[in-house]
């Protein structure tokens, strides 16, 4: 199973799916990562798509079980979002999913076992996309 480059799909989605997507990384997947995250629906009432976006993510970069972990973990996921160059909520549904997917390896993994714990992430993820993909009748 190789470690799949999600970012190069993003583009081609309609922003409904985008934000399909990343509302699953940051409520579903990210529960693998050990982050009991649940939004504050007050704030996320009546808000416009992309702030909505906005908001949510706000409150999920809040939610930070080992602060000195998601800090770095959030540092790698940026620069390695920042190579890939997208733009709007391309670039910040490639950012979350990175900083998901890195999350996962618990502490105490040995290389090889984050490897393959980050190559099944990225496999989830990839089939997370295409499945929300087909539902906005775009294919991968």
């Amino acid at each position: 199973m190789s470690n799949l480059e999600l970012h190069q799909y993003l583009p081609q989605l309609p922003e409904a799916a985008l934000q399909e997507f990343i509302e699953w990384c940051m409520l579903d997947q990210s529960t693998a990562a050990g982050l009991e995250f649940k939004p504050d629906q007050s704030k996320l009432k009546n808000l416009a798509p992309g702030d909505y976006s906005k908001q949510l993510v706000d409150q999920f970069m809040k939610v930070r079980p080992d602060p000195i972990r998601a800090g770095l973990v959030a540092v790698i996921a940026g620069k390695q979002a920042d190579k890939h160059e997208l733009t709007g909520l391309a670039a910040v549904v490639d950012f979350v999913s990175l900083y998901v997917k890195y999350l996962i390896p618990k502490d105490g993994s040995n290389p090889e076992e984050a490897d393959a714990i980050l190559a099944k992430a990225s496999q989830h993820q990839y089939e997370q996309l295409v499945e929300i993909a087909k539902k906005h009748g775009v294919n991968l």
